[in-house]
């Protein structure tokens, strides 16, 4: 069982967010910019997209790669749904202790999100997806409970001697070891999650060499000269479209766009 400095570090990581909140802070930053650069070339051009796409709508290369890969956006889910519940639980918002209004409340905070989550993972990717989602989070959340019944964690506020009962320990309360095996399973699948399925995860989709957006077809005119043109949609324009041409490497204005079936613009990189 972890000592009470030990405990009190953890509870202070958790109220910042937990190691989950620089993993995901670092998925944020790196993912999009690789995402980019593999997908147009790097360098000169990665820097044009960026100029062309303006700033307010950066977000979009990463929610663009998570509504093309089921897999991501489900872990990404997981491990979102888990930080946020251990970082409202750390500040004290999720009851510990009790009777039966305290478990009905822990209940409702514990099931909420992974409904939520499940739902809008299924009306993306089909109602299994949804439903994995949705359990997964579940668990995960409830694995956070769970941590601070056996007192791998300590609620909020909580102060005292230390009789290695947990939070419950005033009222003789005394973990079971498959409760503190549970604990500690959860505690591992997070960390799996977070700190390897998700940057894995991420990155092999920012290498797939698909686009995070729609690849477009549309007349771009040069001079005198108007030609049909491949281009990566970037932002809309009155009734046109602004996107790197992948014709000719470079950002172009285009009409009259029509939308492609294929997402790929070149190999993955493990075929490159």
């Amino acid at each position: 069982m972890p000592g009470p400095d030990e405990e009190d570090a953890a509870r202070s990581a958790d109220r910042k967010g937990g190691p989950g909140h620089t993993v995901l802070l670092a998925v944020a930053l790196a993912v999009p910019v690789t995402e980019v650069a593999y997908t147009v070339g790097g360098g000169t051009a990665a820097r044009d997209v960026f100029i062309g796409m303006e700033p307010a709508n950066w977000p979009d290369v990463l929610i663009g790669m998570v509504l093309t890969d089921p897999l991501l956006a489900s872990v990404l889910a997981v491990v979102v749904s888990r930080v946020v519940f251990a970082l409202f639980a750390a500040r004290g918002a999720v009851p510990v202790e009790g009777g039966v209004l305290r478990a009905l409340q822990r209940v409702a905070l514990t099931v909420v999100n992974p409904v939520a989550v499940g739902v809008v993972i299924g009306c993306f990717f089909g109602p299994w997806w949804g439903l994995g989602t949705g359990l997964g989070a579940y668990v995960l959340r409830k694995g956070v409970v769970v941590e601070y019944r056996t007192g791998r964690r300590r609620p909020h506020g909580h102060r005292g001697r230390r009789a290695g009962a947990g939070p419950f320990r005033d009222n003789g309360y005394r973990p079971s070891r498959v409760l503190r095996r549970a604990a500690a399973l959860e505690q591992w699948a997070a960390l799996g999650l977070t700190t390897l399925a998700l940057p894995v995860l991420s990155f092999v989709a920012a290498l797939d060499g698909q686009a995070w957006t729609s690849i477009v077809r549309c007349e771009v005119t040069d001079g005198t000269r108007t030609e049909s043109n491949r281009l990566i949609e970037l932002s809309r324009k009155g009734s046109g479209v602004v996107g790197w041409n992948l014709d000719t490497d470079e950002l172009s204005n285009g009409a009259g766009c029509t939308g492609e079936e294929t997402l790929y613009v070149r190999e993955p990189w493990w075929r490159d």
